[in-house]
């Protein structure tokens, strides 16, 4: 496969698919790393427990997300995202989902420091902190919160995907008092925190994911080169300019109302009360988006 069909197959992902596929070659490329070169290279990307380390590498608060601690960490982190992933994307753009995915990771590594700078012997000596898990959680509880009535296949039987978001977090909270993975389990409540919050904001028509989407963007404009500006030209609007714009405005708004009344039902009743026609149109809606 060429280099041209790598980057055709790769251009085809979705969002949390394409995230899934960064994640796995950072795992790669860090395991050659340590291996090869320096096993503490990592170190300069996982967040650190104490704040005056973290403020020398401020930039750990999201780079620890893509570090994992061994091959099973990742396959089950990267399947939980692909799975939840799906079912949020069938609802919404990718610009949500990953408002939603890296909020949760941040929330979860600021609480993990706070964790560990009120409670020092709890978390442990040596602690620092790796894993996806948090933006997951995030992921997976925001589906949970707002869709909580959609029934999922586990195995043999069905469940409801509230009913899924409320055991995962009882693990985290009933393990905590056990020791172990105890900054890790206390990213993963910050990631479903941020998740449940953020499900309920946007169901009361709030999406407290704007202001980070706006200050993502301010960054990459920083990045961007500046394109020389044309000169001044006079345009002549027409009339029939004017109406083409009108009907595509009208045909845009109708499109979302009909998207809107679609999670509406599926808040109510359930994703399996949809007709096959609805859940094809909200398929359909989310590649486009």
């Amino acid at each position: 496969m060429t280099n041209g069909d790598l980057k055709y197959q790769y251009a085809r992902l979705s969002v949390s698919e394409k995230l899934i596929v960064i994640n796995v070659i950072v795992f790669i490329v860090m395991g050659l790393i340590s291996a090869l070169i320096s096993p503490r290279f990592e170190e300069w990307f996982a967040l650190p427990k104490d704040f005056f380390d973290f403020l020398m590498q401020p930039w750990s608060i999201v780079t620890y997300s893509f570090l994992h601690g061994g091959i099973f960490h990742i396959i089950w982190n990267m399947y939980v995202l692909y799975v939840a992933g799906r079912i949020l994307l069938n609802l919404f753009d990718g610009r949500r989902f990953l408002n939603i995915y890296f909020l949760g990771v941040i929330l979860g590594g600021l609480l993990f420091l706070l964790s560990y700078n009120i409670f020092p012997t709890l978390i442990g000596v040596n602690a620092s902190l790796i894993g996806a898990s948090a933006g997951v959680m995030a992921v997976l509880i925001f589906v949970c919160t707002y869709i909580p009535n959609q029934e999922v296949r586990l195995i043999f039987f069905n469940v409801k995907l509230w009913q899924i978001g409320l055991f995962v977090v009882l693990m985290d909270l009933v393990q905590i008092p056990m020791g172990g993975n105890v900054g890790g389990r206390i990213a993963h409540l910050g990631g479903a925190l941020l998740g449940y919050m953020y499900a309920k904001q946007l169901y009361n028509g709030k999406d407290i994911g704007e202001g980070f989407s706006k200050m993502v963007d301010a960054i990459a404009n920083l990045f961007k080169k500046t394109e020389k500006k044309a000169p001044l030209k006079t345009v002549y609007k027409n009339r029939q300019s004017t109406t083409t714009t009108s009907k595509a405005n009208y045909d845009k708004q109708a499109h979302q109302k009909k998207i809107d009344a679609i999670l509406d039902k599926i808040s109510k009743s359930g994703y399996e009360s949809l007709s096959k026609a609805e859940k094809d149109f909200l398929f359909k809606a989310g590649k486009e988006d």
